[in-house]
């Protein structure tokens, strides 16, 4: 193989070896960076649909307030109806 490869490179020159393999590589970090995209932007929006910087949601926050008896029965039903009346719609 390395003698195929020496010889080829002294008689057509030492650039037609490479040749084939110039047009591989832009080829192979187009896959690289269309696979990296696409495995961290699915992985963003999960974790933008999760709550993103905001952590915990309001509505999570209140139902744990609620179970520890910080919060009766009727205030409870009142602030997630307030929560989930001003919500954003998903986009």
């Amino acid at each position: 193989m390395l003698a195929t490869t020496a010889t080829a490179a002294f008689v057509h020159g030492p650039g037609f070896v490479f040749f084939p393999f110039f047009f591989l590589i832009p080829l192979f970090w187009i896959l690289v960076f269309v696979v990296l995209f696409a495995v961290f932007g699915r992985r963003r929006r999960r974790w933008m649909a999760a709550g993103g910087w905001q952590g915990r949601s309001a509505e999570t926050t209140l139902g744990e307030r609620y179970a520890n008896g910080d919060i009766d029965e009727v205030e409870y039903r009142a602030r997630l109806e307030v929560l989930r009346a001003n919500r954003e719609p998903l986009r």
